[in-house]
């Protein structure tokens, strides 16, 4: 960035405009949206407030501080880990490398697994999430649906600890985090009204592929299966039957391109009422299947 002389100042207009025209040459994405966020978090401001205040003079700790956080995202580290949280459902979240970051698209998941609950009639629907992560999924579920059971599992223990965080951040008293796998046999004869996840779907050949954000810094297990990106909606086609009570429902986000392969596997394992939903960019995002009924737990 290009320094004022030595008898000005840096202000807030000064220093957002220099930084975002280096980020720009330096090939950094959304670099207006990047300089004001990173420069409203030093100085404990929204961004709004931030545009209220241009002509504000800087210190010297403030412009460090704020260089500091610059030169991160300039290696290309997502903005969200060097903020230390983001947005989801309008709940904030802290995250770091140990989670991957919440997407818009995944919020899709929750809308229709809040839509799928209303159709339990009895009790406290129970909801199993599967590779909690940040806990995203499971808080806004039971933030949103506070009548609800969330049991939360991940096989990351520095994952389940900033999901842990984030549950007491929205003093939430109706999830329960485990430790447990999805491959292993400790969850199999658990009921649970909705299984729900957000796996990792990327396969092994895409993941080499994948934009540096993501690649270099999000954790290649919440990320990739290693695989062919089919290998959890396969284990989850797999145990539905064992993890489901009669009736209930079985919600996983895909990746793009999987939804004919996802369905296929959700229909051997026998569950009905097959339904796929596209999200906001008309990419087919979420599936849904449903575990035959007894008639006893839906209305």
């Amino acid at each position: 960035m290009n320094a004022p002389t030595t008898r000005e100042q840096w202000t807030v207009l000064s220093l957002t405009t220099s930084a975002r025209e280096y980020l720009t040459t330096h090939g950094i994405d959304e670099a207006r949206l990047t300089v004001d966020l990173l420069l409203a978090h030093v100085l404990g401001i929204s961004r709004l407030e931030l545009y209220l205040q241009y002509d504000r003079p800087l210190t010297s700790t403030e412009i460090t501080r704020f260089k500091d956080l610059l030169k991160r995202r300039l290696t290309h580290e997502p903005l969200q880990y060097v903020l230390g949280e983001t947005e989801f459902m309008g709940l904030a979240l802290k995250v770091n490398p140990h989670v991957l970051i919440p997407r818009p698209e995944t919020e899709l998941v929750v809308e229709k697994t809040l839509e799928t609950i209303k159709e339990f009639s009895e009790g406290a629907p129970r909801v199993l999430d599967i590779g909690t992560g940040s806990g995203n999924i499971a808080i806004a579920v039971a933030h949103y649906a506070p009548h609800v059971d969330v049991t939360a599992i991940d096989v990351s223990g520095d994952a389940l600890a900033v999901a842990e965080e984030n549950i007491r951040r929205h003093a939430l008293d109706n999830v329960t985090l485990e430790n447990l796998d999805l491959f292993s046999d400790r969850l199999l004869g658990r009921r649970f009204d909705v299984a729900v996840s957000n796996p990792p779907y990327v396969s092994a050949e895409e993941f080499t592929n994948l934009e540096p954000e993501v690649r270099d810094f999000e954790p290649a297990l919440a990320t990739t299966d290693e695989s062919d990106g089919l290998r959890f909606i396969r284990r989850i086609s797999a145990v539905a039957e064992s993890i489901l009570n009669p009736g209930g429902a079985v919600i996983v986000e895909l990746g793009h391109g999987q939804s004919e392969g996802a369905r296929e596997m959700l229909g051997v394992a026998g569950l009905e009422k097959i339904q796929v939903f596209e999200d906001y960019a008309s990419i087919p995002r979420v599936i849904r299947g449903w575990q035959p009924d007894e008639g006893s737990l839906r209305a």
